[in-house]
Parts: C-alpha cells; structure tokens; sequence
C-alpha cells in the first residue's frame, strides 16, 4: 500500500504558500504519494483521516490555529504520522500556539538583515540519510535566528552573526538550520530555508525536503 500524505497551505502570502505547496505536491508524488492538498486549517478536523496518512505537511506562516484544530494533528503526530516542513510555513505557523512550538521543535525569532543576507549551511551529521553527500553550502535568503528546543536532533547549522543587530554583543553561534525530533511515536523533521518558491526548488534544500519528507513518513 502506498504512502499518503496532506498538505496544508495558507497563513502569509509572502512566503509564496501556494507556490511551495505545488512543489513539495510534485515532490511527493514523484516520490510515490497520494497527495491531497487544503487551503483551510479545517482539513485537520477529521482525526480519523489525519490518523490514517503518513505524512502531514503545513506551510502556513503565523496566523492562527484553534484547539480544535490542533489536538487531532498533535495526536494524529504522536500515534506515528510524520510531520515535517520548512521556513516560517511550519515553525512560524502559529505564534500563540507554544504546543504547536513544543511539537515542531523550535519558533522563528528573527532573520537580521531581513532577505539576501549571504551565509554558510554547514551539515554537521554527514551519516544521517537526509544529509548523507551532501556538502556545506552558501545561500542568499533571510537567515532564521530561532529559539529551538534542546531536545532536536540538529542536522546543518549557520554560523552567526553575520549582520549588525543586538545579537551581536553575545558572540558566536552555531544556529541550527535542519533538525529532527520525535513527538510521540512521530517523526518531526524541519528545515529553515525555503523563504519562497526559488529557494525551496533550489539544491540542495529540495533534495533535504525530499528525504526529509521520507524520514517523516519512515518512507
């Protein structure tokens, strides 16, 4: 039987939402999805169905989410259901939401310098099969400074600071950029580019979302 997966997409248009949720479709299907795709967070409402996918992808910047409508993905995400996503679409889905934080594994805080800041992915787990051959990279886009959970399993870190702000006073860090994590039986994975469409189809970030994708689904 082949794997299933849901997409949800809304929240922010900035973040292209439509635009990425018709290539993380592509991407999945060619990986042998069945894809059904909603533009309303009421696609989460029916627990029965959301217990029987394999993977549950968001891509809805802020906005906000009822408690109806977030305890059947939280408990569909601890029965087994995969979860994963990228940029603000999963971990600045819902900023009054801190279970939505504690599931995803870390919230957006800031991105100094706001987009075409240059900065280095570094991978710092080559033996995971998300980031097995993949090699540090540099991107041009928004560098996500995040509050992350210590709990995550970090796969690819971005050095900071790498613009001016207050941030800066406190030195060096290493900021985690992709991690996993597991929320109950669930597999949580996330990645922090894919400020829109062109960074999300550019490589390596959709070769990390596909397997990361694959991961989540224990594909």
């Amino acid at each position: 039987m082949g794997k299933s997966a849901l997409i949800v997409w809304g929240g922010w248009d900035g973040h292209q939402p439509r635009q990425v949720a018709d290539i993380f479709q592509r991407t999945l299907v060619e990986e042998g999805f069945a894809v059904e795709v909603s533009d309303t967070l009421d696609a989460f409402l029916d627990a029965e169905k959301l217990n029987s996918l394999n993977l549950i992808v968001p891509i809805w910047t802020m906005g906000k989410i009822t408690e109806e409508q977030f305890q059947p993905v939280n408990k569909a995400v601890q029965s087994g259901v995969g979860l994963a996503g990228c940029h603000g679409g999963m971990c600045d889905a819902f900023r009054e939401s801190p279970e939505w934080q504690f599931m995803t594994g870390g919230q957006w805080v800031a991105h100094p310098g706001n987009d075409g800041v240059r900065y280095q992915v570094r991978i710092t787990d080559h033996s995971h099969p998300i980031t097995r051959g993949i090699d540090d990279f540099e991107v041009s886009s928004e560098q996500y400074y995040m509050h992350v959970d210590p709990a995550v399993k970090v796969l690819a870190v971005t050095p900071m600071p790498v613009v001016d702000g207050p941030h800066v006073p406190n030195g060096p860090v290493r900021m985690p950029v992709v991690w996993t994590k597991f929320w109950g039986k669930g597999r949580v994975f996330y990645n922090s580019l894919g400020h829109q469409e062109n960074v999300v189809q550019s490589e390596p970030c959709l070769t990390l979302m596909r397997r990361g994708f694959q991961w989540a689904a224990k594909a």
